[in-house]
């Protein structure tokens, strides 16, 4: 086993990744320019600038919105997914070059404090047609700056999962105030179409996505069991690929049954560093290996190999005819349970 967590195994291209964003950030930005100075050659630089990354960012957002739910209708995006924080960072620093471009153009030339400036230069609070939407963008890079700085695992120890999730899931707020942000802005002739039609078209498609993959997940929280004395009836064995899991709602609870090595295993299905599904994941080394960040453990006891101390709950399960039948009652977590032998 090893001794410490490191990238998922199966993606050996992390780095690729890292340097397909910066690529991606630098060619947009070039054609950006290139196409503004020839349709509209008297934008300024510092306009030019504020639009380039402002609708960099935007893209950037809608790209790590929809992550989530295409891992989750489709596991050929998990590659994606091991890399978002990378990316999230890379979109708040996009954002942060337009909102500082924006202060220093609008905010900066006066005699009161930028950040004043943009709470206090528009007080007109209580008219849709002329509300300071800059405040609203102000906010959104807030949060987007609280989940930079946080992207790290020393601030997910320290904040504790549950907390550091509730904090990153606010990228959702933001979202919603970088949507008003850029409409208040189009409705007051501050913001091109192109932005507008993008915000729009990113809504419907982060909406639909979402909706998908809730759907595809209802099903199987509702996914009907039979009963045989106590016993839940889940699945053919034959239902199940090698090294893999299937992924089944007991007692409301979602847990994976993996299959290995002519053994199969339950355990809880949620991964105790972010939330990861660790019935998406694979058996590598011997271990359920998250599919998110790589962290494992051990399919017959849901324990993490030494020196680490997660847990996961486990499960009973018996075969019979080659049906795989569970014990809705979960066992406490770490609890060892023989595998059933195929």
């Amino acid at each position: 086993m090893a001794l410490d967590y490191k990238l998922v195994i199966w993606n050996s291209f992390k780095k690729q990744y890292d340097k397909l964003i910066v690529a991606g950030m630098l060619l947009y930005i070039i054609v950006f320019a290139v196409l503004t100075f020839v349709f509209n050659s008297e934008t300024s630089v510092e306009t030019l600038i504020i639009r380039a990354f402002g609708s960099l960012a935007i893209i950037m957002l809608h790209i790590v919105l929809v992550i989530g739910p295409l891992s989750r209708l489709n596991e050929k995006f998990l590659p994606i997914l091991y890399n978002r924080r990378h990316l999230g960072v890379s979109m708040f620093l996009a954002a942060f070059i337009h909102g500082g471009f924006s202060m220093f153009q609008f905010h900066a030339l006066g005699d009161v404090n930028p950040i004043y400036s943009v709470f206090t230069s528009n007080m007109d609070y209580n008219s849709l047609s002329n509300f300071p939407f800059q405040v609203l963008g102000f906010l959104a890079l807030l949060i987007l700056f609280a989940m930079a700085a946080t992207s790290h695992d020393f601030f997910l120890s320290n904040l504790s999962a549950k907390v550091w999730k509730r904090l990153h899931m606010m990228v959702y707020l933001a979202y919603a105030l970088i949507i008003a942000h850029v409409f208040l802005g189009a409705f007051q002739q501050e913001a091109s179409l192109f932005s507008v039609s993008l915000m729009a078209l990113g809504f419907i498609t982060i909406s639909s996505l979402h909706l998908r993959a809730a759907f595809k997940e209802r099903k199987i929280d509702r996914a009907k069991t039979i009963v045989e004395e106590g016993w839940l009836e889940v699945c053919s064995i034959d239902d199940i690929e090698e090294d893999r899991a299937k992924i089944f709602t007991v007692n409301k609870e979602r847990v994976a049954i993996f299959k290995y090595d002519g053994k199969l295993s339950a355990i809880h299905n949620v991964c105790k560093h972010q939330g990861g599904p660790l019935g998406e994941g694979k058996i590598i080394d011997g271990c359920v290996t998250c599919p998110w960040h790589g962290y494992q453990y051990l399919p017959h006891n849901g324990q993490s190999p030494p020196p680490f101390t997660e847990k996961v709950a486990t499960y009973q399960l018996k075969l019979k005819n080659d049906i795989v039948y569970i014990n809705p009652e979960a066992l406490a977590e770490g609890t060892e349970v023989k595998p059933v032998d195929i």
